[in-house]
């Protein structure tokens, strides 16, 4: 009896053993070598130039570059926020509406038709490359290529009236 207990013993501890070096990586993993969280994301700053090929920013008053990604939980989130823009946009000459996304224009255009967000515009880009950290991005641009607004994340009401709002008015960027 005595060796079944020492054998039942050792088989304990050695499990003991192997539940807390688990553990133990879990509590590392998770608390110590985890991302630290994001700083936030800067909007871009109004004044600067947007470099885009093939966009002709003369031929409106205004662009608003509609920057997304497929796979983006806050671009779908964003969605109703988006149909109603190419509302807003459709017919008027002052305004012209370009998706950007860092997929290829088919797939970008595959994406917003599965979204059903009507942009005739859909052009890629790398990110950074027009001053974006992230998805979803608006950029308001000027008929000179000026970004004179910039909105980041998924909006609350406020700030889509605010984007709205701008879409309107007579002197945008002054």
């Amino acid at each position: 009896m005595s060796n079944l207990y020492k054998k039942t013993e050792l088989v304990t501890n050695v499990v003991i053993i192997a539940v807390a070096l688990l553990l133990g990586v879990v509590v590392v993993k998770r608390f110590l070598l985890s991302p630290r969280a994001p700083a936030p994301v800067k909007p871009i700053a109004a004044g600067i130039r947007i470099n885009l090929p093939d966009v002709e920013w003369a031929k409106s008053r205004q662009t608003l570059l509609v920057v997304l990604a497929q796979g983006c939980r806050f671009c779908s989130e964003s969605v109703p926020f988006y149909q109603r823009l190419a509302k807003e946009a459709l017919g008027r000459s002052d305004l012209q509406l370009v998706a950007v996304l860092p997929q290829s224009p088919a797939e970008g255009r595959k994406y917003l038709d599965e979204l059903n967000v009507s942009i005739q515009q859909v052009k890629q880009a790398e990110l950074p490359s027009i001053q974006v950290a992230g998805t979803p991005t608006l950029i308001l641009v000027d008929s000179q290529g000026i970004v004179t607004h910039a909105w980041v994340g998924k909006l609350p009401a406020e700030q889509e009236e605010d984007v709205l709002r701008d879409l309107q008015c007579d002197n945008c960027g002054s």
